[in-house]
Protein backbone atom coordinates (compact mmCIF):
# COMPACT_ATOMS: atom_id res chain seq x y z
CA UNK A 1 0.00 0.00 0.00
CA UNK A 2 2.72 2.51 0.78
CA UNK A 3 4.33 2.28 -2.86
CA UNK A 4 1.05 3.77 -4.01
CA UNK A 5 0.83 6.85 -1.93
CA UNK A 6 3.11 10.09 -3.55
CA UNK A 7 6.15 10.05 -2.12
CA UNK A 8 5.04 8.01 0.97
CA UNK A 9 3.80 11.26 2.99
CA UNK A 10 2.62 10.62 6.02
CA UNK A 11 -1.00 12.71 5.58
CA UNK A 12 -1.87 10.75 2.31
CA UNK A 13 -1.04 7.49 4.07
CA UNK A 14 -3.54 8.30 6.95
CA UNK A 15 -6.03 9.36 4.59
CA UNK A 16 -5.61 5.98 2.35
CA UNK A 17 -5.66 4.06 5.87
CA UNK A 18 -9.09 5.84 7.14
CA UNK A 19 -10.80 5.22 3.64
CA UNK A 20 -9.94 1.49 3.59
CA UNK A 21 -10.52 0.93 7.33
CA UNK A 22 -13.98 2.90 7.01
CA UNK A 23 -15.07 1.13 3.90
CA UNK A 24 -15.56 4.56 1.90
CA UNK A 25 -13.90 4.93 -1.34
CA UNK A 26 -11.88 7.50 -2.50
CA UNK A 27 -14.72 8.52 -4.73
CA UNK A 28 -17.47 8.99 -2.28
CA UNK A 29 -15.38 10.93 -0.49
CA UNK A 30 -14.88 13.13 -3.29
CA UNK A 31 -18.48 13.48 -3.86
CA UNK A 32 -18.97 14.35 0.20
CA UNK A 33 -16.42 17.30 -0.79
CA UNK A 34 -18.19 18.24 -3.35
CA UNK A 35 -15.19 17.74 -5.51
CA UNK A 36 -14.83 15.51 -8.52
CA UNK A 37 -14.58 12.05 -8.40
CA UNK A 38 -11.18 11.25 -8.79
CA UNK A 39 -9.82 14.04 -6.43
CA UNK A 40 -8.57 12.50 -3.45
CA UNK A 41 -7.31 9.84 -5.65
CA UNK A 42 -5.27 12.05 -7.73
CA UNK A 43 -4.09 13.93 -4.07
CA UNK A 44 -3.27 10.52 -2.50
CA UNK A 45 -1.40 8.82 -5.33
CA UNK A 46 -0.30 11.72 -7.93
CA UNK A 47 0.54 14.23 -4.90
CA UNK A 48 -2.35 16.87 -6.43
CA UNK A 49 -3.28 19.00 -4.82
CA UNK A 50 0.08 19.42 -2.92
CA UNK A 51 -2.06 19.87 0.23
CA UNK A 52 -5.75 19.88 1.25
CA UNK A 53 -7.69 22.92 1.52
CA UNK A 54 -8.61 23.82 4.97
CA UNK A 55 -12.20 23.12 4.26
CA UNK A 56 -11.44 19.84 2.61
CA UNK A 57 -9.12 18.65 5.42
CA UNK A 58 -11.84 19.70 7.99
CA UNK A 59 -14.59 17.65 6.79
CA UNK A 60 -12.18 14.96 6.37
CA UNK A 61 -11.46 15.15 10.07
CA UNK A 62 -14.79 15.58 11.21
CA UNK A 63 -16.12 12.25 8.87
CA UNK A 64 -13.32 9.71 10.32
CA UNK A 65 -13.53 11.26 13.83
CA UNK A 66 -9.50 12.46 13.49
CA UNK A 67 -7.60 15.07 14.87
CA UNK A 68 -7.39 17.25 11.70
CA UNK A 69 -3.50 16.96 12.46
CA UNK A 70 -3.60 13.36 10.93
CA UNK A 71 -4.46 14.79 7.38
CA UNK A 72 -1.68 17.49 7.43
CA UNK A 73 -2.98 20.38 9.31
CA UNK A 74 0.04 22.79 10.71
CA UNK A 75 0.24 23.09 14.69
CA UNK A 76 -1.53 26.35 15.47
CA UNK A 77 -3.80 26.00 12.78
CA UNK A 78 -7.64 27.16 13.67
CA UNK A 79 -9.00 23.74 13.28
CA UNK A 80 -11.13 22.17 15.92
CA UNK A 81 -10.58 19.01 16.81
CA UNK A 82 -13.14 16.26 16.31
CA UNK A 83 -13.30 15.09 19.86
CA UNK A 84 -13.95 18.82 20.53
CA UNK A 85 -16.45 18.81 18.15
CA UNK A 86 -20.68 18.90 19.47
CA UNK A 87 -22.14 15.57 19.54
CA UNK A 88 -25.43 17.42 18.32
CA UNK A 89 -26.28 19.28 14.83
CA UNK A 90 -29.19 22.04 15.23
CA UNK A 91 -30.82 21.80 11.82
CA UNK A 92 -33.29 25.24 11.23
CA UNK A 93 -36.88 24.02 10.24
CA UNK A 94 -38.47 27.06 7.80
CA UNK A 95 -41.62 28.22 8.00
CA UNK A 96 -41.91 27.22 4.19
CA UNK A 97 -44.06 24.52 2.36
CA UNK A 98 -42.97 22.66 -0.49
CA UNK A 99 -45.91 21.58 -2.45
CA UNK A 100 -46.33 17.98 -3.56
CA UNK A 101 -49.41 19.16 -5.81
CA UNK A 102 -50.06 22.17 -7.78
CA UNK A 103 -47.48 24.98 -6.34
CA UNK A 104 -47.54 26.53 -3.44
CA UNK A 105 -45.89 30.31 -2.82
CA UNK A 106 -42.88 30.47 -1.03
CA UNK A 107 -42.38 33.30 1.52
CA UNK A 108 -40.57 33.58 4.14
CA UNK A 109 -37.15 31.52 4.88
CA UNK A 110 -36.32 32.66 8.52
CA UNK A 111 -35.84 29.56 10.97
CA UNK A 112 -38.57 29.09 13.56
CA UNK A 113 -37.80 26.41 15.32
CA UNK A 114 -34.91 23.27 14.84
CA UNK A 115 -34.70 19.76 14.60
CA UNK A 116 -31.73 18.16 16.51
CA UNK A 117 -29.64 15.99 14.88
CA UNK A 118 -26.75 13.33 15.90
CA UNK A 119 -23.71 14.27 14.33
CA UNK A 120 -22.57 10.55 13.80
CA UNK A 121 -25.84 10.07 11.86
CA UNK A 122 -25.15 12.64 9.85
CA UNK A 123 -21.37 11.38 8.75
CA UNK A 124 -22.75 8.00 8.75
CA UNK A 125 -25.37 9.59 5.82
CA UNK A 126 -22.69 11.01 4.74
CA UNK A 127 -24.02 14.97 5.63
CA UNK A 128 -21.17 15.48 7.66
CA UNK A 129 -20.91 19.47 7.08
CA UNK A 130 -24.00 19.56 4.63
CA UNK A 131 -26.19 22.81 4.27
CA UNK A 132 -29.50 21.48 5.80
CA UNK A 133 -32.79 22.50 5.88
CA UNK A 134 -36.48 21.19 6.97
CA UNK A 135 -39.49 22.07 5.48
CA UNK A 136 -42.86 20.55 5.00
CA UNK A 137 -44.44 18.91 2.61
CA UNK A 138 -47.94 20.13 1.27
CA UNK A 139 -50.60 18.21 -0.97
CA UNK A 140 -50.45 15.03 -2.23
CA UNK A 141 -48.58 14.42 -5.22
CA UNK A 142 -45.75 12.37 -3.57
CA UNK A 143 -48.08 9.90 -1.69
CA UNK A 144 -47.26 7.33 -0.27
CA UNK A 145 -43.47 8.36 -0.46
CA UNK A 146 -43.98 11.93 1.14
CA UNK A 147 -47.17 12.75 2.42
CA UNK A 148 -49.00 16.23 3.00
CA UNK A 149 -47.74 17.47 6.70
CA UNK A 150 -44.55 15.28 6.69
CA UNK A 151 -41.38 17.37 7.45
CA UNK A 152 -38.40 16.22 4.97
CA UNK A 153 -34.12 17.04 5.42
CA UNK A 154 -33.29 19.12 2.16
CA UNK A 155 -29.51 19.00 1.58
CA UNK A 156 -28.49 22.41 -0.17
CA UNK A 157 -24.86 21.55 -0.63
CA UNK A 158 -23.81 22.46 -4.35
CA UNK A 159 -23.15 18.89 -5.92
CA UNK A 160 -23.10 17.53 -9.15
CA UNK A 161 -26.88 16.53 -10.48
CA UNK A 162 -28.08 12.97 -9.87
CA UNK A 163 -31.58 11.91 -10.21
CA UNK A 164 -33.58 11.68 -7.25
CA UNK A 165 -36.27 13.47 -4.96
CA UNK A 166 -35.66 17.03 -4.79
CA UNK A 167 -36.63 20.85 -3.84
CA UNK A 168 -37.00 23.07 -6.62
CA UNK A 169 -38.48 26.46 -7.42
CA UNK A 170 -39.66 27.43 -10.69
CA UNK A 171 -40.87 31.20 -10.42
CA UNK A 172 -42.10 31.80 -7.26
CA UNK A 173 -43.24 28.52 -6.53
CA UNK A 174 -41.81 25.97 -4.01
CA UNK A 175 -42.32 22.13 -5.14
CA UNK A 176 -40.89 18.77 -4.00
CA UNK A 177 -40.78 16.55 -7.06
CA UNK A 178 -38.72 13.37 -8.49
CA UNK A 179 -36.46 14.45 -11.05
CA UNK A 180 -35.18 13.01 -14.08
CA UNK A 181 -33.08 13.63 -16.25
CA UNK A 182 -34.49 13.52 -20.24
CA UNK A 183 -32.49 14.73 -22.63
CA UNK A 184 -29.84 17.35 -22.98
CA UNK A 185 -30.79 20.48 -20.88
CA UNK A 186 -34.14 19.38 -19.59
CA UNK A 187 -35.39 17.50 -17.07
CA UNK A 188 -38.97 15.51 -15.99
CA UNK A 189 -40.76 16.20 -12.51
CA UNK A 190 -42.28 13.13 -11.64
CA UNK A 191 -45.08 12.21 -9.05
CA UNK A 192 -45.71 9.34 -6.94
CA UNK A 193 -48.95 10.09 -6.75
CA UNK A 194 -50.36 8.74 -10.61
CA UNK A 195 -53.10 11.03 -10.47
CA UNK A 196 -50.64 13.89 -11.43
CA UNK A 197 -48.99 13.62 -14.70
CA UNK A 198 -44.99 14.17 -15.52
CA UNK A 199 -44.12 17.31 -16.41
CA UNK A 200 -40.88 18.10 -18.60
CA UNK A 201 -39.37 21.68 -18.08
CA UNK A 202 -35.41 22.91 -19.42
CA UNK A 203 -33.05 22.87 -17.17
CA UNK A 204 -33.09 26.90 -16.85
CA UNK A 205 -37.02 26.79 -15.83
CA UNK A 206 -36.27 25.92 -12.23
CA UNK A 207 -33.44 26.29 -9.48
CA UNK A 208 -32.94 23.36 -7.81
CA UNK A 209 -32.53 24.12 -4.61
CA UNK A 210 -31.65 20.82 -2.62
CA UNK A 211 -31.98 17.09 -2.88
CA UNK A 212 -34.46 15.32 0.02
CA UNK A 213 -32.31 12.94 2.12
CA UNK A 214 -34.65 12.40 5.59
CA UNK A 215 -38.46 12.48 6.05
CA UNK A 216 -40.26 12.99 9.43
CA UNK A 217 -44.03 12.49 10.55
CA UNK A 218 -46.74 10.96 11.52
CA UNK A 219 -48.07 7.15 11.65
Amino acid sequence: MTAQVWQNEPERQRLLELSQENGASLASLSAMLGRNAAYLQQFIRKGSPRRLEERDRRMLAQFFGVDERELGAPEGNSYVPADAAPEWVDVGRLPLGASAGPGALAEREEAFDAFRFSRRWLREQGLEGAQLSAITVEGDSMEPLLRDGDEILVDRTPRPFRDGVHVVRMGDTLMVKRLASSGPGRLTLLSQNLAYPPVEVAFDEIAIIGRVVWKGGRV
